[in-house]
């Protein structure tokens, strides 16, 4: 006899057919989920990572600019103490000049002739004196533009005054205080 089955082969055909669907489906959702779990766990990592690194070169960088503002100070009081030593320089380089200054001063003034006050600006000569007469005048204006040390005597006033009895002349007088050494140098 033939044999005839009466099973409902299709429809368990059909239900495993669902089953391994949703197998499937359980299967890609899980794969699915794990692999955004590794990526995100991945990308978190290599973010912390790339965090660390900037932090690193952030502190790097604040270094680096503690130690340039370090250097701009120091350049700065390097800049200052040479401008300190350079007037040192120049003031100890004046001294002895002073020294010859007055002792040419003491050469060049004639007898009747006494300074009340000199005065220097820079390189000139201020001088106000007292003179027995105009020619004691004369004599140290011309002593002075024969001197290597000063040039351009130059008479701005004369006065007559009376000082312990006596007629004299007191006299307003610049002249401007050179070195040897320069004028020298200009001629080389």
């Amino acid at each position: 006899m033939a044999r005839i089955n009466l099973l409902p082969w299709r429809e368990q055909l059909r239900e495993e057919r669902k089953k391994r669907f949703v197998a499937a489906w359980v299967m890609t959702i899980l794969m699915g989920g794990a692999m955004i779990f590794l990526a995100d766990l991945y990308t978190g990592n290599v973010i912390n990572q790339q965090q660390s690194r900037n932090q690193y070169l952030q502190n790097k960088i604040t270094e680096l600019d503690k130690s340039i503002s370090e250097i701009k100070d120091l350049k700065d009081k390097r800049a200052q103490l040479l401008e300190r030593m350079e007037v040192i320089q120049n003031l100890q380089g004046n001294r002895p000049i002073i020294v010859r200054v007055f002792d040419q001063l003491a050469r060049l003034i004639p007898d009747g002739v006494h300074f009340k006050s000199l005065q220097f600006q820079g390189d000139t000569l201020k001088l106000v004196g007292v003179a027995e007469s105009n020619n004691r005048i004369s004599s140290l204006m011309r002593n002075f533009d024969s001197s290597e040390w000063f040039s351009d005597p130059n008479l701005t006033a004369v006065r007559k005054v009376t000082l312990g009895g006596e007629r004299m002349n007191e006299f307003d007088l610049t002249v401007i205080r050179t070195s040897p050494e320069k004028e020298g140098e200009d001629e080389s």
